[in-house]
C-alpha cells in the first residue's frame, strides 16, 4: 500500500499550495479570525519544535506554518540536510494541533509567503531577535506584529543530528 494512502484526510487537507492558502486565509479574516504566520525546516521533530509552535498558536486563532522545500533547505543547510523529505515534514507539522495549515514553499526566504498570507502576528524564535525578521517590515507596515518565542536551550535539529553522530558513528 503506497504511503500516500494511510495519510488521515484531516491531516492531508492541512497541507495546502500557496494558491489555495490565500482564499482560506481571505475567508478566516473575513470570519475575524487573527492570522500568525511562522516558518522553518521542521526536519526532525522534537520537543524544542513542538513548544515553539504551541507557544506560537497560543498568540493566534490560526498558525500557518510555511514549510521549507527540500530544495530551500539544501541551499541554505548544504547537500546533507533534509534528512525527512519535505512531504514527511509536512505531514508530521500537520499532525500538530497547535498547526492550522502547511505550506510548503522554494525560496530561500518566506517573504512571498508572508506577503500573501498578510497575518496579523510574524512569529518568530527568540534567537532571530537581533538578525532582522524577513518579512517583519511588511507585517508593520499595514499595522501587524512581530513576535519572538523563547526556546528552549539545546533543542535544535542540529544537535538531534550531533548526538546521533556521537553514539552510533564513532
Amino acid at each position: 500500500m503506497p504511503f500516500v494512502k494511510w495519510w488521515k484526510m484531516s491531516l492531508q487537507s492541512k497541507i495546502v499550495s500557496i494558491n489555495e492558502i490565500k482564499g482560506i486565509v481571505e475567508q478566516l479574516k473575513k470570519e475575524g479570525k487573527k492570522i500568525g504566520f511562522t516558518n522553518g525546516c521542521f526536519d526532525i521533530l522534537h520537543a524544542g519544535h513542538v513548544l515553539y509552535l504551541e507557544r506560537s498558536k497560543s498568540l493566534v486563532d490560526i498558525l500557518v506554518l510555511g514549510l521549507n522545500s527540500d530544495n530551500s533547505i539544501r541551499r541554505i543547510k548544504g547537500a546533507r540536510r533534509p534528512i525527512n523529505g519535505e512531504r514527511d515534514r509536512a505531514l508530521v507539522v500537520a499532525g500538530l494541533e497547535s498547526v492550522d495549515w502547511v505550506v510548503i514553499f522554494d525560496d530561500d526566504t518566506p517573504i512571498k509567503l508572508i506577503e500573501l498570507v498578510k497575518p496579523d502576528v510574524l512569529i518568530k524564535g527568540a534567537d532571530w531577535r537581533d538578525k532582522g525578521v524577513v518579512g517583519g517590515d511588511f507585517v508593520k507596515s499595514y499595522g501587524g506584529r512581530v513576535e519572538f518565542v523563547e526556546l528552549y536551550e539545546g533543542r535544535s535539529t542540529t544537535s538531534v543530528i550531533e548526538k546521533i553522530r556521537r553514539v552510533y558513528c564513532e
